[in-house]
Order: C-alpha cells, then structure tokens, then sequence
C-alpha cells in the first residue's frame, strides 16, 4: 500500500514514544504515543508528526484540515507571484521608417523590462532578399539602442525570407 504524501497522523504514528508540541505551543517533552493521541482527541484536533527525522520524532497537536489549506493557499500565492519568460516577437520589414523602428524598439523594452525575451523577425519579400544588409542593419540598430538592458543571446540569421536575431535580459 502505498504511503501519503505528507506527515503523518493520529494513528499513523506508529512509534512508541514522541516528542510533542500542544494547540498551544507548550513543549510536553517525551510523552507516550498513546497518551498524546489522547490529548489530541481530548481537543478535538489532530496529533501531527512534523519532524520525522529526530529521535524520538516531534508531533504537534493542530487542526490538520487547516493546516493543508493553508500551506495550499501558500504555494497559490507564490505560484501567483511567479513570472514566467515569455518569447514576445517584434516583425519589421527591411523598409520600416525611422519612427515606426522607435515605436518597435519602444515595445521591445517593455518586453523586456516586464522579463520576457524578445525575438526581432526582420520579413524580407520579393526583391528585397537581394538586400539582406538592410535587415542586418535594422538588427544592429535595435541591439544598439537595448543595450542597456538587454544582450544579443543569438546574432541575425536568415531562415527562408526571415531574418531572426534573439535578446534576452541582461
């Protein structure tokens, strides 16, 4: 059968004798399993083993049922906090006007301050390919001006009629 995940509880506790803790944080030392489990039901709360590596192993008696909702509405609150990395896309072409490049680095900077990484996708179509310097340029000129607050984790390369260059947070 297999075991729980958690501490264990009540009659779960199989050793004879433990250390205890009360509902009222008052140490009882050594104590008899037994007579703790007692004290427990005497409270209306449980007996909870929550150090099992000591000798004899310490219990507390708590209201395990809350003690679970608690620790769940912990690890809710930190998993809220968490930002997880995005990868956000900036699309320019290779003809893209100066005001337009500000507007998309703008952008990218956002992206980055909040802690995403930003890929800057460079569309080149028809005759424009014979160009590729212009896109290689717009990409110099976006790592120029984020390069204080971001670093060139892959350089420009071409892939069909894209050209992709990567940032990341410094």
């Amino acid at each position: 059968m297999p075991r729980d995940i958690g501490p264990r509880i009540n009659d779960r506790i199989t050793i004879r004798r433990i250390r205890l803790i009360d509902h009222e944080d008052e140490n009882h030392g050594e104590i008899d399993t037994f007579e703790a489990l007692r004290m427990a039901r005497e409270a209306g709360l449980d007996l909870v083993e929550v150090n099992s590596k000591s000798r004899p192993p310490v219990c507390r008696i708590m209201d395990f049922g809350r003690y679970k909702y608690e620790q769940s509405k912990k690890a809710h609150e930190s998993r809220q906090k968490q930002h997880r990395s995005k990868l956000k896309t900036v699309r320019l072409r290779p003809k893209t006007d100066p005001h337009m490049l500000d507007i998309r680095v703008a952008k990218a900077r956002e992206f980055l301050e909040r802690g995403d990484k930003v890929q800057l996708m460079i569309l080149f179509r028809g005759r424009e390919m014979a160009h590729q310097e212009l896109g290689i340029n717009h990409c110099k000129e976006v790592a120029r001006r984020l390069e204080d607050i971001a670093k060139v984790e892959q350089h420009p390369r071409m892939e069909g009629r894209r050209m992709s260059m990567m940032l990341g947070k410094k």
